[in-house]
């Protein structure tokens, strides 16, 4: 009787996990715990990578994830966990793992070594095929193994490239594309593959390509024109910060080594709006420290820059952290002078204001934008 008894618990517990969806380990699971423990049972591991404002996560997480076809096809195979990848363990790991947008999905080898990864929402059929589709691809880590050892092989670094491209590793993308361009950077402008390669993947304002590009745009303007050179210059300059502010523990420093090249190659560089990229950054690391006299103190610097201009929404996106009419602070009395100070301007005609952003119409100028932000830290009600 006791073994008929076991047998059938048994079955009822195989029945329930075929049964439900995927079996997700307990909230607070690590990467690396997740993988101590598919070692024991020589599995794979399952990572979803959400935020708490992700829609399509979600929906996922609602809709996907808890269907019976879901977790049959998962839970033989799989050590699945989720993370928050703004939280105080998930956070470093998505700058390790460059993840870049969500929901990501990385299936990693038992000793946590990406095999591949898949990106968006979508339905229960689809995610079971991306998944195995990218846990039997197994030449992501067979190329990085490559690549480590020094292999420069031509064609081998065009299949490593369009394997990290895929997989939204920018970072090592951008490394794999330099060595493409290695010993090229006057004359890729004249090949449309190498000029694609530019485009697409250099990432790092310190890179040959970038520097020399930087400093002779006429080169590839030829080719593509004026307007996508000037956006990639731009871009350029402007994320790497990134890398310069770092956020760990609820907390973000300043690399100041980082930093202090990144402004040396400003001025290398001779770009006219250089204090812009110096300042923008001191003034993203001021808001993530909330340190709002230096805040403050940073915009003001930009604001008399004779030769920066922040538009109306750029003011716009600084009054953020006083947007709760329920706090008051000095901070917040000097940010409301500044824009009543440009509200001025514009009504005195000194300024136009902004009717559109990009090829975007805006729903109002931006002087009507600017007085119900002033509303706004006041506790105004906005009129229509």
């Amino acid at each position: 009787m006791k073994k008929i008894t076991l047998t059938l618990l048994t079955l009822v517990a195989t029945l329930t996990m075929m049964a439900q969806g995927i079996a997700f380990e307990p909230d607070g699971t690590t990467l690396e715990q997740a993988s101590e423990k598919a070692k024991k049972e020589n599995k794979l591991i399952f990572l979803d990578c959400y935020t708490s404002w992700c829609g399509p996560c979600k929906k996922m997480a609602r809709d996907v994830f808890p269907q019976e076809q879901v977790g049959a096809y998962m839970n033989p195979k799989f050590v699945s966990i989720q993370l928050d990848m703004e939280s105080e363990y998930g956070a470093p790991l998505a700058k390790k793992l460059q993840i870049q947008a969500y929901p990501t999905f990385v299936i990693f080898n038992a000793y946590a070594q990406e095999i591949g990864r898949f990106l968006g929402g979508s339905e229960a059929e689809e995610f079971i095929k991306s998944v195995e589709e990218k846990s039997k691809d197994n030449s992501s880590a067979e190329l990085q193994a490559r690549w480590q050892n020094g292999d420069r092989d031509p064609q081998f670094l065009q299949d490593y490239l369009a394997s990290l491209s895929a997989s939204y590793k920018n970072d090592e993308a951008s490394l794999v594309a330099e060595a493409i361009l290695e010993g090229k950077e006057s004359t890729f402008a004249a090949d449309e593959k190498l000029r694609m390669i530019f485009m697409r993947n250099i990432t790092n304002p310190f890179s040959k390509a970038f520097i020399y590009t930087a400093k002779n745009p006429a080169d590839l303007k030829a080719q593509i024109g004026d307007m996508p050179v000037e956006m990639k210059i731009k871009n350029v300059l402007e994320t790497y910060p990134r890398q310069i502010i770092d956020e760990h523990d609820g907390t973000a420093t300043l690399d100041q080594a980082k930093f202090d090249q990144y402004v040396a190659l400003l001025k290398e560089l001779n770009i006219p709006d250089a204090d812009h990229y110096r300042l923008s950054t001191l003034i993203t690391l001021a808001d993530k420290q909330k340190d709002y006299n230096t805040y403050i103190k940073y915009i003001k610097e930009y604001l008399s820059n004779k030769n920066l201009d922040a538009d109306d929404m750029q003011l716009a996106r600084w009054v953020k952290p006083f947007s709760d009419p329920a706090t008051s602070s000095p901070q917040k009395a000097e940010m409301k002078k500044i824009l009543q100070k440009r509200l001025k301007d514009i009504r005195s005609g000194k300024r136009e204001p902004m009717n559109t952003v990009g090829n975007m119409r805006l729903s109002r100028p931006t002087d009507q934008l600017i007085e119900m932000l002033i509303d706004a830290m006041d506790g105004k009600m906005p009129t229509q």
